[in-house]
């Protein structure tokens, strides 16, 4: 199992937010690179960066950011928010993102997922961001129409690498992951599935591991609290 430390990034800086409100974002880093730097020292495998203003903007902001992350560390990263076209996926990859992360445009052109998946193999993750078992689009701040396994479930044998199922509704609550809902999904479609969303101590990252079929975990605020000890947590994971 492996755990990616997250690095949410708005007007430049490290933040938190809380169930993806914008207005209630706390800061706990203003170098988003000496902060991967720290994750990658620790024995990170991965990192979870998401363009917080990029998700509501429909296109990158916190580009120097990213770019800065990827100039200092060697793991691999994972990025999502804002990628909505081919040229925006081919500069990233370019860049040296191992992997985007499609959310909104998972539900409003789902086609132009599978032709991602068929343009870059391996390197195209779905952002399923689930509010009250719906799924959430631009930057969590729209909701939809669409049940996650109903999405999910589109992009069978597409090619897709991962799907991120993030609760938004305990994102940032410190108030436990839901490993129960992320494995219901990761049982109804063969795409390895991470769970996101509320992580709050290494009881979290048990019940993630114990479920048996998820593929990870991402955590963020209870690594910044100091609620959980990150190298306790991947030990824990490589067991």
């Amino acid at each position: 199992m492996t755990v990616y430390p997250a690095i949410d990034l708005k007007d430049g800086n490290c933040v938190r937010l809380f169930k993806g409100d914008m207005d209630a974002a706390t800061i706990f880093s203003d170098n988003p690179a000496a902060q991967a730097k720290e994750f990658e020292d620790a024995g990170c495998t991965w990192l979870h960066l998401v363009d917080l203003n990029g998700a509501f903007a429909g296109a990158p902001v916190n580009a120097a950011a990213v770019e800065a992350i990827l100039g200092t560390v060697k793991i691999p990263v994972q990025l999502g928010g804002g990628i909505r076209d081919i040229a925006t996926m081919d500069r990233w990859l370019d860049a040296g993102i191992s992997r985007l992360i499609l959310g909104t445009l998972a539900v409003k052109n789902p086609a132009l997922v599978k032709e991602a998946c068929r343009l870059f193999p391996g390197k195209v993750a779905v952002g399923i961001d689930a509010k009250g078992g719906m799924v959430a689009v631009e930057g969590w701040a729209e909701a939809s129409e669409v049940e996650v396994a109903e999405l999910a479930v589109q992009f069978e044998d597409a090619g897709v690498a991962a799907i991120i199922h993030t609760d938004i509704d305990r994102d940032g609550t410190l108030t436990g992951v839901n490993a129960e809902a992320s494995s219901a999904l990761a049982n109804a479609v063969s795409i390895p599935v991470i769970a996101s969303g509320g992580v709050k101590d290494m009881d979290d990252i048990t019940r993630v591991k114990t479920a048996g079929n998820l593929e990870g975990v991402v955590t963020g605020r209870a690594i910044y609290d100091g609620r959980l000890d990150l190298k306790a947590a991947l030990e824990l994971a490589k067991c």
